[in-house]
């Protein structure tokens, strides 16, 4: 097989990415309520009274959530492509991924508190 370099690599994984944003939002439900809420609430932050970076934090904080949920559904897919049996360290996996997300969601909802707590 032969590999990529340069900017046809970049186009190659600029590719690849948009198949599994794609393939995310089409299969994985948690996914798309994450990318949902990202797009819904990054275009309300443009509507607030806050500084460029807070905005930035706002956004990042649920680009992190949707980063997240994606390591999340990947850990599962590999679990469930291994054994769809049920198996002690199969459970650990998926459940240290679910930790991760959240945590993810607990960062994104200090983040939006602490900025908007003065707003209101």
């Amino acid at each position: 097989m032969q590999k990529h370099t340069g900017y046809k690599r970049l186009f190659y994984a600029f590719g690849f990415s948009f198949q599994g944003l794609v393939a995310a939002l089409r299969i994985e439900i948690a996914f798309r309520q994450a990318f949902l809420v990202l797009i819904i609430a990054s275009g309300f932050s443009f509507f607030l009274d806050v500084s460029a970076v807070e905005r930035l934090a706002l956004i990042v904080s649920l680009l992190l959530l949707v980063l997240v949920e994606a390591l999340n559904s990947a850990i599962e897919c590999v679990v469930d492509r291994i054994s769809p049996e049920h198996h002690l360290l199969s459970g650990r996996a998926k459940d240290y991924g679910s930790l991760a997300v959240l945590i993810a969601i607990i960062i994104a909802l200090a983040t939006w508190l602490t900025i908007l707590w003065p707003l209101i």
